[in-house]
């Protein structure tokens, strides 16, 4: 879909037609125009633009305020009511008030005939206000090719000489979110020791690089950096440079009226106690409004304890409310107006959602800030039929945290699918006052942050249908239309696969060794992403590939070979502690990936754009033991074997830990079964010094061996296969022997051919049926609804939802929107349904959120998602399993059901509530053979 889905219409081309404006052709620019009397914050931005098209063109616009009567084409710039040129082009008619006029955030560019005396052709951008007029001002920018990640992801600026607008009208309307912003947080040591080494600290240099980044993004809120730093104090140019540029300035959600946390100890403050120290905390607070009254502000209020904890055991709303009262009545004596007159938000955060849920009382102009449990899961949202509030609602949403159950901080773990279905859900339920995302360091969650403001000006853009084209219309024009799919293809899948599990949490245990080759192929998974952006970054344009390495080829290479690390570690200590000599070689590799890691931070501190993002890569992050991030990365322990002296054989079989000779019972290789036409290996392993010869002999030419004879100085792993053809129906067992020395060991084959003429769909083995969410047989829309695969969400494949959202809890009955799979068991009796969501929450009051299933025409049983007990912990109010939930990004939600009897059948999929999102089921009849892995069993063969 190219420019559309990205942006708005791409209205600046190459070549000149009829109508067109030439911004800049045959060595000629257009100068730009604009008011004296504008915004100082207008003035700067257009200062940018002259710079953003010397950069394109190598022509620099003069910038002109009078005298322009002789020149033939200009760039006039304004804001309505603010500007003298634009409200003269008002008043000739040449431009339509109307759309305009009590607009928010609104831009008109148009090319305009004789728009004054003395000049045949101009482009206007008129403003509705301050910000409108920025937003048209960088969205000219990003149409000729300057990237809002020009600075901060060192996006190069591709070299044009012809530059011509279309004629027409070009806005992007306004927004339909109010408040569109970060929060840079949990900033050491990363941005914390960049910005001192770059800026000197979180001074106005630094950010007017960030104010400049979120007004290019159409974002027009921070929360500034608050680990140690205060905005207003550490630099008074930091307040001055927000209200310029008209980015709305906020604190986070534990410092109420417009104070940094830190100030509270440079302010000598007692105790952060409203019971115990009122009177000190009013100052407190007094001072903050005092500095910030004449600026454009959402400010805090509310309370939470000293550092971001609670503020009391129990739930303490009688004193919150005497708080808030308190705090509305200092911000009306300070800006000597209503308190309803001056924007404010009370952030439901933690434990302090309990206190609403429970009846606290929040005034109707203030905006209630709903939030999410950390890790992207909406903790709560107004109902469907709320009542409407002046104030209206917010999220805070995150793609960092530090806390519990682990800290994430490191790198890009966020897919822009997730962020859509839940701030989807956010949108639908009328939360449309307040977005605000916590981006950490702002560096490396560049792409989703990016997602979640173009989202936020325009949610209803977005949609399953269309995501993809994110993807690919980013990656087209950061680097120039250079490998776009590939590179669109790169991001969708190490988002994916960094999303099933937090780095942080991942350990030696993650990814099972024994089963389905799970842990190898995560390696082989990521390693092919490495493989393919190493041949990309090959392949492009030079001056691309600093960009290059921190949006794509860094995220992809230091992830995947953190994934590694942990699957090489496994194998170390699963060899050693078999005797294998190999081991010591995997001991060995844990400590070249370990010093890999290092030094691809060295490389991005170092060399990437000449040394400027030095410490921004600090983030530790392999040795967690608790929440928090260890000081240094900490090698994982490995084990050393010491080779036996005499010779010295060993045998193992897939899916099990034990070797032979020395286990008692056969060895027996897992079952080979026709359809999936699946392999298995055996390793003859070395656990002393002697080198040693084998030979493998078969009782069967059903059995595949891909070797019988060789030499083993560590290890050799035989992969066994099945020729089909030959075997009758049925399940039979035959056998192999390895020799080796004086040494035979036998190894057993089960194998399965069964006649499946009559199955249809998804066909059981060895005790389970596993399939993909989105692989369903049929499906049944009433009207209104519908069944939305979400492509590329989830740990695996893809998910399904059913929207729409407005409707809510619906009856279960025949007529309610279903999904049907096709299935085929060769048991029956009692089967374990086992349906895989991702980890929402149940955000409203309602009971409750349910779903039904139910076999062929039998009547569904309807299955609640929410039966977990709640409990309270460090993030408040969330159910019992929410850890182990968030952590493996899945929710297992297990289903008995009876079948009576072997054959085909279908399984049937009922949605009751909304806000469910189905990523997999799997059917276990024999409870004993569901092997444990972390994603699950791949999906089975499906039948015609």
């Amino acid at each position: 879909m190219s420019f559309n889905a990205f942006s708005n219409t791409k209205y600046v081309v190459s070549k000149a037609s009829k109508g067109t404006f030439p911004l800049a052709s045959s060595g000629r620019v257009a100068s730009l125009v604009v008011s004296s009397n504008e915004f100082k914050g207008v003035l700067k931005v257009v200062g940018h633009l002259q710079n953003d098209i010397f950069k394109v063109t190598s022509l620099k616009p003069n910038i002109l305020s009078t005298n322009y009567d002789n020149t033939d084409i200009l760039l006039i710039i304004g804001t309505l009511g603010n500007s003298t040129i634009i409200d003269e082009l008002v008043e000739a008619g040449k431009i339509d008030k109307a759309q305009l006029s009590g607009a928010r955030e609104k831009f008109i560019t148009q090319v305009i005939d004789n728009p004054v005396k003395g000049v045949k052709k101009a482009l206007v951008i008129a403003g509705s206000d301050k910000r409108g007029t920025i937003y048209g001002i960088y969205d000219l920018s990003k149409q000729i090719g300057v990237s809002p990640w020009y600075y901060w992801a060192d996006v190069p600026v591709k070299k044009q000489s012809e530059l011509h607008v279309l004629p027409g009208q070009h806005t992007l309307g306004e927004p339909k979110v109010k408040y569109r912003g970060i929060f840079i947080n949990d900033e050491w040591p990363a941005l914390g020791g960049w910005a001192s080494k770059t800026f000197g600290g979180f001074n106005h240099q630094f950010y007017d690089k960030v104010f400049e980044l979120i007004l290019r993004l159409k974002g027009n809120y921070l929360w500034p950096a608050m680990w140690g730093s205060s905005f207003y104090a550490d630099d008074p140019l930091n307040g001055v440079l927000a209200d310029e540029y008209g980015v709305v300035m906020g604190t986070s959600h534990h410092e109420p009226l417009a104070r940094a946390h830190k100030e509270w100890q440079s302010f000598g403050g007692k105790a952060w106690n409203f019971n115990t120290n009122p009177d000190q905390l009013k100052d407190f607070w007094k001072g903050g409004m005092e500095r910030v009254k004449n600026r454009e502000s959402l400010i805090t209020i509310g309370m939470r304890g000293d550092g971001d904890e609670p503020m009391t055991e129990g739930t303490a709303i009688e004193l919150l409310e005497n708080i808030v009262t308190t705090q509305r009545d200092i911000i009306e004596e300070v800006t000597g107006k209503s308190a309803d007159k001056t924007p404010q938000v009370w952030a439901l955060y933690k434990e302090v959602q309990e206190y609403y849920d429970q009846g606290m009382k929040v005034p109707d102009d203030v905006t209630l800030l709903l939030c999410d449990d950390n890790w992207g899961n909406l903790r709560k949202l107004p109902e469907l039929n709320a009542k409407p509030r002046k104030g209206g609602y917010g999220i805070y949403y995150h793609f960092d945290y530090v806390g519990g159950p682990r800290s994430y901080k490191w790198i890009n773990t966020n897919q822009i699918e997730r962020v859509w279905e839940q701030m989807n859900l956010a949108y639908q339920h009328d939360v449309k006052e307040l977005w605000i995302v916590n981006v950490g360091d702002i560096k490396p969650v560049e792409f989703p942050t990016d997602f979640f403001l173009e989202y936020a000006w325009n949610p209803e853009q977005w949609n399953p249908e269309n995501l993809h084209e994110f993807y690919t219309d980013w990656a087209e024009a950061t680097f120039d239309g250079q490998f776009t799919n590939e590179i669109a293809g790169i991001l969708k899948l190490y988002t994916k696969y960094n999303a099933r599990i937090k780095p942080e949490l991942i350990d030696s245990s993650t990814y099972s060794l024994m089963f389905f080759n799970e842990a190898d192929k995560i390696v082989e998974d990521y390693n092919k992403l490495v493989a393919h952006a190493e041949e990309i970054n090959e392949k492009l344009k030079p001056e691309y590939k600093d960009a290059f390495y921190q949006l794509v080829l860094y995220p992809v290479k230091a992830s995947a070979n953190l994934n590694e690390l942990y699957t090489s570690v496994a194998k170390n200590r699963l060899y050693a502690s078999q005797g294998r000599v190999i081991a010591n070689d995997y001991a060995n590799k844990v400590q070249e990936l370990f010093d890999k890691d290092a030094e691809l931070t060295h490389f991005y501190h170092t060399d990437i754009a000449n040394g400027k993002w030095v410490d921004m890569m600090s983030q530790t992050h392999i040795g967690y033991t608790s929440w928090s991030d260890p000081k240094e990365n900490i090698m994982p322990k490995t084990e050393s074997v010491i080779p036996e002296k005499k010779l010295s054989i060993g045998v193992s079989v897939e899916g099990s830990t034990k070797w032979w000779p020395k286990a008692k019972e056969e060895a027996v290789l897992p079952i080979f079964i026709s359809y999936e036409n699946t392999s298995h290996f055996v390793d003859i392993f070395n656990r002393g010094k002697k080198v040693f010869n084998y030979k493998i002999t078969s009782e069967s030419e059903w059995i595949t061996l891909s070797k019988t004879t060789g030499t083993v100085d560590k290890q050799e792993r035989i992969q066994v296969q099945i020729n089909w053809s030959k075997i009758p129906e049925g399940i039979n067992r035959s056998s192999f022997v390895i020799k080796a020395e004086n040494l035979e060991i036998p190894i057993y084959v089960e194998f399965s051919n069964p006649n499946l003429s009559q199955a249809r769909g998804f066909v059981e083995s060895d005790g389970y049926i596993s399939i993909n969410a989105e692989n369903y047989s049929s499906k049944f829309e009433p009207k209104a609804f519908t069944w939305e695969v979400v492509d590329n969400l989830g740990r695996e494949a893809s998910s399904v939802i059913s929207l729409p959202v407005k409707y809510g809890r619906l009856p279960l009955s025949e007529s309610s929107p279903k999904l049907t799979y096709d299935v085929y068991l060769k048991s029956k009796g009692n089967v374990k349904v086992h349906t895989l969501f991702s980890p929402t929450i149940n955000y409203s009051i309602r009971e409750g959120m349910l779903f039904a299933l139910g076999f062929d025409n039998d009547k569904p049983e309807v299955v609640n998602y929410d039966a977990d007990a709640t409990i309270f912990n460090y993030n408040g109010k969330v159910p019992a399993h929410w850890h182990e939930n968030v952590s493996n990004s899945i929710k297992v939600i297990t289903t008995e059901l009876n079948v009576e009897s072997i054959g085909n059948h279908t399984l049937n999929y009922y949605r009751i509530d909304e806000g469910l999102v189905l990523q997999k089921i799997i059917i276990e009849t024999q409870h004993s053979y569901l092997k444990e892995t972390y994603l699950g069993p791949p999906e089975s063969y499906k039948a015609n």
